[in-house]
């Protein structure tokens, strides 16, 4: 079921797969949207838990305002907890990739209570900055300067049919969108903080499992490795690489719904208190 509410005053798009009192919000990368996260959804669906993609302000359906004021990685997280909010969730487990797992660990700094559990895939930490300012400082002044010409190339792309292979429309997507509010949410994310302190990391007293992967500067391994060390319940798996998850992912699924299985056990008297 694909809908949406509002927060803030601006539209944000979720879609449910599956029912239950167990929820689990799936969240996106940058630029990307909640269809990333469609097969794993399903997956879990299927498992028994009742997941939620949702596409964060300036992805996917939801709205994408030109003002960079508008994005920042505490907003983000806000919204989350705000789709809870509106879901009449009192508690959901977090999942995210990239973009996704700093916005759930956002959510989960400021209202730990309302989170079960956070699944961080390729989180983006102090190791990554340069290899982030390499990658989309480019792409920020493609975007920005070169606004008309990706007009064109928005245009062009939407002509090509869609929803017939889920990894090459996930791509487009990124491309058929309108190039100002993209760099809007880029300018805004390179003016703020990445991620909440490691001070701050520290103090997230939820279970977390992370999953990394090597070959990547964008999402380095030790990143992944410090962020197991630095949370107090947190456990690390190694993923083959970037696309294990989407390409070969019986092995992470089984991963990911095991331990969505232990967040909702019952908990120890003691924990629970």
């Amino acid at each position: 079921m694909s809908t949406s509410f509002e927060h803030d005053g601006r539209r944000l798009a979720y879609t449910v797969f599956g029912e239950g009192p167990r929820t689990t919000v799936l969240l996106h990368g940058l630029l990307l949207s909640q269809k990333m996260h469609r097969p794993l959804a399903k997956a879990l669906a299927a498992a028994g838990h009742r997941v939620v993609t949702m596409d964060l302000l300036g992805h996917g359906r939801s709205d994408r305002p030109r003002d960079m004021t508008a994005y920042s990685m505490p907003f983000f997280g806000e919204q989350v907890v705000a789709l809870l909010d509106h879901l009449e969730v009192d508690e959901a487990v977090l999942a995210g990739t990239s973009l996704g797992a700093n916005t759930s660990l956002e959510a989960a700094a400021v209202h730990p209570e309302r989170v079960r559990g956070m699944v961080l895939e390729m989180p983006v930490l102090d190791n990554a900055l340069l290899g982030c300012a390499i990658a989309f400082t480019p792409l920020m002044c493609a975007l920005t300067f070169g606004e008309p010409v990706m007009k064109g190339v928005s245009w062009v792309t939407r002509k090509v049919p869609t929803g017939r292979l889920w990894g090459a429309d996930i791509l487009l997507d990124t491309v058929r969108q309108q190039p100002g509010p993209s760099a809007a949410v880029l300018q805004g994310l390179f003016f703020g903080r990445v991620a909440p302190h490691r001070d701050v990391r520290r103090t997230i007293d939820v279970p977390a499992l992370v999953i990394g992967h090597d070959r990547d500067p964008v999402h380095p391994f030790s990143d992944s490795d410090a962020l197991v060390h630095e949370l107090p319940d947190a456990r690390l798996i190694r993923a083959d690489s970037l696309l294990e998850l989407r390409m070969t992912p019986a092995r992470l699924t089984g991963e990911i719904a095991g331990f969505l299985d232990a967040c909702w056990a019952p908990r120890p008297a003691a924990r629970a208190a």
